[in-house]
């Protein structure tokens, strides 16, 4: 009998662990030993074999098989075939190249639409004019690394949640406050202290910083133009703009922060409804 897969006779009338077929059954079957397997499952017909090898490879002819018996690979050879061979191992190589490939072009996606949004909001903050002529004057590579960092530097501002430090310190030394508590009752008594969620619990509270720190720029130079329209520097009534948008979402928001908590701890919960007996 042969040893490397050639037509052999299996003595004793071994079956194929495939489809339990001996060799009375088909006397033209290949068969082959591929493990170290004995007994029964020694012997398999090379057809068999091919297709069960197929079924786990699943399209992918590289993929390693072992038998599920004694965990022994497989030793699978193909016919030499130059052209084959090379279009074979240029495809595997496309193949592990193609996520770094991904990755760099999504992070250079990322980069250049930084440097973008930088370039825009420069020209909207300073002015459209004035911003071309400081982008013209700046050297490339600051600004190559300068542009990229304004949506970084918004988005980093965004998530310092400077009302909740302000609320805290607002409920510590509320009784020395007295004419501000009498306006914004913050520092009241609560009959139990409620949990709060994490600022960060959800993906809408993240999408929602992504959105306000990209959309904050428009905003303070709407905001600028309508209350310090006085002012004739573009990047003063900008500021200025931002400055007082802050000032007066934050109040709103430690007023609300301030309501949901008082709304919390004063909750209470009611006895079950007893059924009417009929």
């Amino acid at each position: 009998m042969s040893e490397q897969g050639a037509v052999v006779m299996p003595q004793n009338l071994d079956s194929c662990w495939v489809c339990f077929a001996t060799d009375e059954d088909d006397r033209t079957a290949e068969w082959v030993r591929p493990c170290r397997c004995r007994g029964s499952t020694k012997w398999v017909h090379q057809a068999c074999l091919q297709r069960w090898v197929d079924e786990k490879q699943r399209g992918n002819s590289t993929a390693r098989v072992a038998c599920p018996q004694c965990n022994a690979e497989y030793l699978i050879v193909f016919p030499k075939l130059p052209v084959v061979y090379v279009l074979d191992l240029a495809d595997r190589l496309i193949s592990k190249a193609g996520p770094f490939a991904a990755a760099g072009i999504m992070v250079g996606s990322i980069y250049w639409t930084a440097v973008t949004y930088g370039a825009v909001t420069v020209m909207q903050v300073v002015g459209h004019k004035e911003g071309l002529d400081v982008m013209e004057r700046a050297d490339p590579l600051f600004l190559l690394i300068g542009l990229p960092t304004i949506p970084v530097m918004l988005i980093l501002g965004k998530m310092i949640r400077w009302e909740d430090y302000v609320l805290r310190l607002w409920r510590k030394y509320s009784n020395k406050l007295q004419i501000l508590n009498s306006i914004f009752p913050i520092g009241c008594p609560v009959p139990r202290i409620p949990a709060e969620a994490s600022p960060l619990a959800d993906h809408v509270s993240a999408t929602r910083i992504l959105c306000g720190a990209l959309v904050f720029p428009t905003i303070a130079t709407i905001v600028g133009k309508l209350m310090f329209s006085s002012v004739n520097s573009n990047l003063q009534r900008t500021i200025l703009g931002g400055i007082a948008f802050v000032a007066i979402k934050g109040a709103f928001k430690v007023y609300f922060k301030q309501q949901q908590y008082l709304r919390q701890a004063h909750r209470k919960i009611l006895n079950f409804p007893e059924q009417e007996e009929a």
